[in-house]
C-alpha cells in the first residue's frame, strides 16, 4: 500500500491531482460539443486518465486503477469514434472523474471504497460502443516480446526470462525498436509486450514509446489493445514515471528489476497464465 509518507508517492498524488481538473474541464466541453467535439480534447482526457491509472498500478492503489482503468476504456471508444459522447455518456464519465478525486483524496482509504455502481455505469458505456475487443489468440498463440535495452546484464537477465513464455526479440536503442515494431506491423505480428529501457543512445525510450504508440494509432489500433509496454529503467523520480504514463505506457519498473513484478504485469494483461 503507498506509504503516504513518501515524498514520490505525494508527487504523484498532486499530479493526479492535476490530471483529474483536466479531465473534467475537457469532459464539460466535450459535453456542450457532443458529435463534434474536437479530438485534441478527447486525447487530453484520454492521456490525463491513462496517467492516473498508470500511477496508481505503480502505487498499489488498486480501484483507482481500476475505475481509471474502465473509464480509459470509454474514452478509447470516444477517441475511436465507435461512441458517440452524449450529454448522459459524459455526466458518467464526469462521475467517474468526481470519484475518482474523491479516492485520491484518501488514498489510505481508496482500497476500501465500494466503487461498483459507478464501474456498472461504465461498464455500461463499454456495451454501448459495442467495439475495442481484444486481441483474438488461437490455441497456437505464443508470446511475441520485444527488449529494448542497452546494457548487456540487463539485457542477458530479461531476456532469458522473456524467453520462457515465447519468442523474445532484442533491440539496443530506441531506434532499433521502433523499425523493429514497424516491420512486425507491416508482416501483422505486431509485439504483444515490449519491455523498454529509458537512457538509451541514438532514441531514449520515451520517443520511442511515442514513435511506436504513433504507428499503432495510424493503423487504427488504440493504445489500449496496442502492445503492452512497461518501462524497465533506473530513472525513479516521480516525474520521469509520470512522463512515461502520459506518453501511453502501461507499467513501469525501476532497476534491478524485479522478475516477480514483471510476470505480474504480464499475467493481468492475460499475456501468459
Amino acid at each position: 500500500m503507498i506509504n503516504l509518507e513518501d515524498e514520490m508517492a505525494q508527487s504523484y498524488l498532486v499530479e493526479c491531482g492535476t490530471h483529474l481538473a483536466v479531465m473534467e474541464k475537457n469532459l464539460l466541453a466535450i459535453e456542450l460539443g457532443g458529435a463534434d467535439v474536437e479530438e485534441e480534447l478527447v486525447n487530453c482526457v484520454f492521456r490525463a486518465v491513462h496517467s492516473v491509472k498508470g500511477g496508481a498500478a505503480f502505487f498499489d492503489l488498486a480501484k483507482v486503477h481500476e475505475l481509471a482503468h474502465q473509464a480509459e476504456h470509454a474514452m478509447a471508444l470516444i477517441r475511436s469514434r465507435q461512441m458517440v459522447p452524449t450529454p448522459g455518456r459524459v455526466s458518467i464519465l464526469l462521475r467517474a472523474t468526481d470519484t475518482l478525486r474523491a479516492l485520491i483524496d484518501d488514498p489510505g482509504a481508496s482500497n476500501r471504497v465500494d466503487i461498483s455502481a459507478i464501474m456498472t455505469a461504465l461498464e455500461g458505456l463499454s456495451a454501448d460502443g459495442n467495439a475495442c475487443a481484444g486481441p483474438v489468440r488461437g490455441n497456437g498463440w505464443r508470446l511475441r516480446a520485444l527488449l529494448v535495452e542497452d546494457d548487456i546484464t540487463s539485457r542477458l537477465v530479461l531476456q532469458t526470462f522473456l524467453a520462457r513464455y515465447g519468442d523474445c526479440h532484442v533491440a539496443v536503442n530506441g531506434r532499433e525498436a521502433v523499425e523493429a515494431y514497424r516491420l512486425a506491423l507491416e508482416h501483422r505480428r505486431g509485439y504483444d509486450l515490449i519491455c523498454m529501457d529509458i537512457m538509451m543512445p541514438e532514441m531514449d525510450g520515451r520517443e520511442a514509446v511515442r514513435q511506436i504508440r504513433a504507428m499503432e494509432e495510424a493503423q487504427g489500433i488504440l493504445s489500449t489493445y496496442g502492445a503492452k509496454i512497461v518501462m524497465t529503467t533506473a530513472l525513479s523520480g516521480v516525474k520521469e514515471v509520470i512522463r512515461c504514463f502520459r506518453e501511453l505506457c502501461d507499467a513501469y519498473l525501476v532497476k534491478p528489476i524485479d522478475l516477480g513484478q514483471l510476470l505480474a504485469h504480464m499475467k493481468s494483461y492475460e499475456l501468459v497464465e
